[in-house]
């Protein structure tokens, strides 16, 4: 039985990496340079496509959690990104083309690494299989992962609206309820004709992001509100801002946006038919005029482009696994994990379980009130519409504390020593499999 990545982005090497440093040969797949995908260009390994940014290192950031995590993971992403490190303020950038070079010679230079290249189109029931391929995979790939799992099962675009802190939302200005019942399953933020009016006037006019040739056919049900807005001003008014069904003080409201819980703890919310292809400060901006959001805090925005990803939650179980195919596993962005951090994260998880299901028989879940743990709780247990997410502060629950900076603090705290005792008890397992071995 051979162990096999498909992929050799960030994710995949990530994978690749915690295998091959616990003792274990593995396969890693990269396409390249046989064969481009629209946006690659460059045949080395964990190639930057889009910015040379991999987020914010405070760790009062969702993104700095996250790295801190990793690093306690022994990153291979992490720790070239330092070594490849550009200044960008508070933030980690690198030289894009330093840190995939670097990264190529350590995987080359690896003794238990294998590097193939050659596409793959199908997998095998023989071996352990990691499909790290990205949104971007071959089309033979996509075809074979297409019939696996049939249509519904697997997504070519993504359509994707803003999720907000639910304890930034004003909730005097709305309230709870649903269309047509007494289910409270909605925020509702209602609006005035003159709140209104206001709104659809900067909707109109904000910047949007252009998009790259192949993006440009989404479908219909895709369309960003900001697209919808310009086919009329009553649009949005018998769309995803329609009142109908719904009462305020008695009355029918102007206009409503709806907030939907995003997570169990309803720690985040939702916002209902919001896909757009806004800038992201014109998000912040335009989004901010929903009387409701005036001090709402993002903790994702939102997007229109093309993708690839399965339906994780219906899927996978809690170790990234198919739940149908044992030997199959899955990391990176085509899990619906978004951002460069949280697909490396992704491969990292992955990696470190097989290693320790190859030496022990058994894998080890990571903390929920964790970024790491939270991503994959949240892509894995997704109830209804399944879209990509990042890390976010609404992984590790509320915390009391004086001000914004010091609930973030101990948030992190939380996350930081979560991941680091799952670390040692992962450590302890691997050293007891290795002394029963002996």
């Amino acid at each position: 039985m051979e162990i096999n990545i498909v992929g050799a982005g960030l994710a995949g090497v990530e994978c690749a990496w915690a295998i091959a440093n616990r003792g274990y040969r593995v396969n890693l797949f990269e396409m390249k340079p046989v064969q481009f995908s629209e946006v690659h260009r460059n045949p080395n390994l964990a190639e930057i496509v889009c910015s040379n940014s991999f987020g914010a290192i405070p760790i009062t950031t969702a993104s700095g959690v996250l790295k801190k995590e990793m690093e306690i993971c022994s990153s291979i992403v992490i720790e070239s990104a330092y070594l490849s490190k550009v200044e960008a303020g508070k933030a980690l950038a690198v030289d894009r083309e330093r840190f995939s070079k670097i990264i190529t010679e350590k995987i080359e230079a690896h003794p238990n690494i294998r590097l193939i290249r050659e596409p793959v189109s199908e997998l095998n029931d023989r071996d352990i299989w990691i499909v790290a391929c990205g949104p971007l995979c071959s089309e033979k790939l996509a075809f074979w992962l297409k019939r696996l799992f049939g249509d519904r099962f697997l997504h070519f675009y993504d359509a994707i609206a803003p999720i907000v802190y639910a304890d930034s939302v004003d909730y005097s200005r709305g309230f709870w309820g649903s269309r047509y019942s007494d289910e409270k399953d909605y925020f509702n933020c209602v609006m005035n004709e003159d709140e209104y009016e206001l709104f659809y006037r900067e909707l109109i006019k904000a910047e949007k992001v252009r998009l790259r040739e192949f993006e440009k056919n989404y479908y219909e049900a895709c369309l960003p509100i900001e697209e919808l807005a310009e086919r009329g001003k009553q649009t949005l008014l018998f769309g995803p801002l329609k009142p109908v069904g719904l009462k305020y003080n008695g009355k029918t409201p102007f206009a409503v946006v709806q907030l939907r819980k995003e997570n169990r703890e309803a720690t985040l919310l939702g916002m209902v038919g919001f896909q757009t292809r806004l800038t992201y400060p014109e998000q912040k901006r335009v989004f901010r005029l929903i009387p409701a959001l005036r001090n709402a805090e993002f903790a994702k925005l939102g997007s229109v482009h093309r993708n690839l990803f399965i339906d994780s939650p219906r899927l996978l179980n809690e170790f990234l696994q198919l739940r149908d195919y044992p030997n199959i596993f899955f990391a990176g962005q085509i899990t619906g994990v978004e951002g460069y951090m949280a697909s490396a994260a992704s491969g990292i998880y992955v990696g470190m379980n097989v290693a320790l299901f190859l030496k022990s028989g058994k894998m080890l879940r990571l903390p929920k009130q964790s970024m790491m743990g939270g991503l994959v709780d949240y892509i894995t247990t997704k109830e209804g519409e399944f879209q990509p997410i990042g890390e976010n502060f609404g992984f590790i629950g509320s915390v009391r504390a004086k001000n914004k900076k010091e609930k973030r603090l101990l948030q992190a705290r939380i996350a930081i020593e979560n991941v680091r005792r799952w670390r040692e008890e992962y450590e302890g397992y691997f050293t007891q499999a290795h002394t029963q071995s002996g």
